[in-house]
C-alpha cells in the first residue's frame, strides 16, 4: 500500500511542476489567460509559476506538505473565481468550454490538495 500512496503522491505533484514551468516558458500566453481584474499583471503569473514549483518540490520532497497543499489549494480557488467562473460568462463557446473544464479540473486538484493536507496533517501530529 506504502506504494500505491508513493506513486499517488509523486503523480499528483509532477503535473504542478510542469504547470508552474509553462508559467515562464509560455508567459505570454498565460499573461493572455490571467483575467484583466488580476492585480499585478505579469508578476502574478511569475508568482502563481514559483508557488506550482515550490508545492510541486515540497509533495515530491515530503516537506512541509500540509501546508503546501493547504495552499495550493487556496490558490487553485483563486484560478477557479478569477480565471474559469468569470469565462463561463464570456459568449465564446471556446472560452466557455475552457472554462468549465478548468472549473472542474481545479475542483478535483483542490479536493485532492486538501486531502493530502488532511492525511498528512494527521501524520505530523501523530509523530
Amino acid at each position: 500500500m506504502k506504494h500505491l500512496t508513493t506513486a499517488g503522491r509523486i503523480l499528483f505533484a509532477l503535473p504542478f511542476g510542469v504547470m508552474g514551468l509553462n508559467h515562464f516558458l509560455m508567459y505570454d500566453h498565460v499573461v493572455g489567460i490571467a483575467s484583466t481584474f488580476i492585480p499585478g499583471g505579469g508578476w502574478t503569473v511569475i508568482i502563481a509559476g514559483l508557488a506550482l514549483i515550490a508545492a510541486c518540490i515540497s509533495i515530491l520532497l515530503k516537506k512541509f506538505i500540509q501546508i503546501s497543499c493547504l495552499l495550493l489549494a487556496l490558490l487553485l480557488l483563486i484560478f477557479i473565481l478569477t480565471i474559469h467562473l468569470p469565462a463561463l460568462f464570456d459568449p465564446d463557446p471556446a472560452k466557455f468550454n475552457f472554462a468549465f473544464f478548468g472549473l472542474f479540473t481545479n475542483l478535483a486538484l483542490m479536493g485532492a490538495s486538501l486531502f493530502i493536507a488532511g492525511v498528512y496533517g494527521e501524520k505530523e501530529e501523530k509523530g
